[in-house]
């Protein structure tokens, strides 16, 4: 079997990335639509079909990966959640007629967003420039995604029976609140809106402390990049001063 050059491994990479973030911004602006027209999603048929594509495509870029990583179990250790995120399981319910609540449910049906959302904070962590700065990108990237699902949860699951969730910014506003650990004066009603209260503020209590962690990196880096380029600053002055002298004498 030729072996595949790492130009051509390189293209195939880019080729399954931009494939995925395609899919995952697509399946997003559909969960959306659903949601703010309070679409049944079981029931509509185009949207089930479209979910199971993108869930298979998800599976097939684990394998094709897979096959061109060069430390293949390596790599099926760190991506092994991007495979069980992928598995079509609202299919599998609905074509089994599994009975679970219409809460559950609806978390299940977000569960290839979670994989998209992991594809692109990874996507967006690479094209930053050093590793801090990488892994706040990525943390920044899920932080806000996990803050706009949560939002769509809360508001098509709290809207029709609470009325202090007037509309999506409501919700929206509520999810902000949560995650900053601050607390809002909207109270979730439902089983859904209870367990996205825990989790936000669970979130929210791991991601902040990144942004003192990021910031403190930024400036010890300036200050050692300043205490660097003094020595080198006086030295050049030092060595224009001498020339200048040797000119004039």
């Amino acid at each position: 079997m030729q072996k595949i050059t790492p130009e051509l491994k390189q293209k195939i990479l880019n080729i399954c990335h931009v494939t995925i973030l395609i899919l995952s911004v697509l399946l997003i602006v559909y969960i959306s639509y659903d949601t703010f027209h309070n679409i049944m999603f079981l029931s509509n048929r185009n949207y089930m079909n479209f979910q199971l594509f993108v869930c298979v495509v998800f599976i097939l870029d684990f394998f094709v990966e897979l096959l061109i990583a060069d430390d293949k179990w390596s790599y099926t250790k760190r991506r092994l959640v991007f495979l069980i995120l992928s598995i079509p399981y609202l299919n599998i319910i609905h074509h089994y007629q599994i009975q679970l609540s219409s809460d559950a449910i609806y978390f299940v049906r977000f569960i290839p967003m979670a994989r998209g959302a992991l594809a692109l904070a990874i996507v967006l962590g690479y094209i930053s420039r050093n590793k801090i700065t990488s892994l706040f990108t990525s943390y920044i990237s899920i932080m806000l995604l996990i803050t706009y699902f949560s939002s769509l949860i809360f508001f098509n699951r709290e809207h029709m029976v609470n009325p202090a969730v007037t509309g999506y910014w409501t919700a929206l506003w509520w999810c902000g609140m949560e995650l900053t650990s601050l607390g809002c004066d909207i109270y979730p009603v439902t089983v859904a809106g209870k367990i996205l209260s825990v989790v936000l503020s669970f979130m929210g209590m791991i991601m902040f402390p990144l942004f003192t962690v990021y910031l403190t990196n930024v400036i010890k880096n300036r200050h050692n990049n300043g205490t660097k380029l003094a020595p080198r600053l006086a030295a050049s002055s030092d060595k224009s001063s001498t020339q200048s002298q040797d000119g004039q004498g």
